[in-house]
């Protein structure tokens, strides 16, 4: 029996390979726990019970916007409704918690993409989250299909396709097996006309050049999988100090044990090690 050492768990880091096949290390404090390698032994991650704030490394009894403790929830930009909702940006108003972060991470390039994770959806990240962001969801395929300046005008680029397709992901659906491809490509080529008035209004607003239609090739993403649950249930470490079985694969931020399944972005700064054989 092999055992990790005790350290702050983070979101899992999932790299491509040549193959288009996902590759995941777990950072458990400093170390990197290569993933891949353990699917089909058996493994248990053990909670201490501590959970320490991944911005100022305070202990918290309870983990708020993934890791934070409840004061840096509320001082931080990042930890701001308007990451979630990029449409509800009130940066212009003068009210951002952190305008040198805002202004760092939202005033930059963003793309508006389409994603196969648990049927077609419309979602958005930064420029250097690609292909990072398709595989924290689980998206099988992924096209790219505006390019924009900034968060904002790529939220509102999200909420005028979202009234045509879905921009959320089922996880539960996610998580029970691969989905059939999408044509991508015919997709956006059906769904672009239908948001032209409002594409009109944005470029009339922030600029010719604020956004531009893409012409990407899709990417297709296979993530290490030997079995798929057909009943999924969710474990947690809030109810139980140890989570443990076989695993059977892994997909998004999910570990998908015989057991059932855990999201380990959802307990990032949680304590715990790792036994597995």
């Amino acid at each position: 029996m092999a055992t990790t050492e005790l350290g702050a768990l983070r979101k899992m880091q999932g790299q491509l390979n040549t193959q288009g096949r996902v590759e995941y290390h777990l950072p458990i404090g400093e170390q990197l726990l290569p993933m891949n390698a353990l699917i089909g032994k058996n493994i248990s991650l053990n909670f201490n019970g501590i959970i320490n704030c991944q911005h100022c490394g305070k202990r918290t009894k309870k983990s708020y916007s993934q890791g934070f403790c409840f004061p840096c929830m509320q001082k931080l930009a990042q930890c701001d409704m308007c990451i979630l909702k990029p449409e509800t940006c009130h940066y212009e108003q003068g009210t951002c918690r952190e305008p040198q972060w805002g202004e760092q991470h939202c005033f930059t390039d963003h793309y508006v993409y389409l994603a196969n994770t648990s049927g077609l959806k419309v979602g958005i990240t930064r420029h250097t989250q690609l292909p990072i962001r398709w595989i924290d969801q689980g998206a099988t395929q992924a096209l790219p299909i505006f390019k924009v300046s900034t968060r904002l005008q790529s939220g509102l680029v999200e909420i005028a396709l979202a009234e045509f397709i879905s921009d959320k992901t089922n996880w539960r659906a996610m998580l029970k097996g691969s989905n059939d491809d999408i044509d991508l490509v015919a997709s956006a080529q059906q769904l672009i006309p239908q948001i032209a008035t409002k594409l009109a209004e944005l470029k009339l607003t922030y600029g010719e050049d604020a956004i531009q239609v893409l012409n990407h090739d899709i990417v297709t993403i296979k993530f290490p999988v030997t079995k798929y649950l057909t009943k999924i249930s969710s474990l947690n470490f809030d109810k139980t100090a140890t989570v443990s079985g076989l695993l059977l694969g892994i997909k998004g931020q999910y570990l998908i044990f015989d057991s059932g399944v855990i999201n380990i972005r959802k307990f990032t700064s949680y304590n715990i090690n790792v036994d597995y054989n």
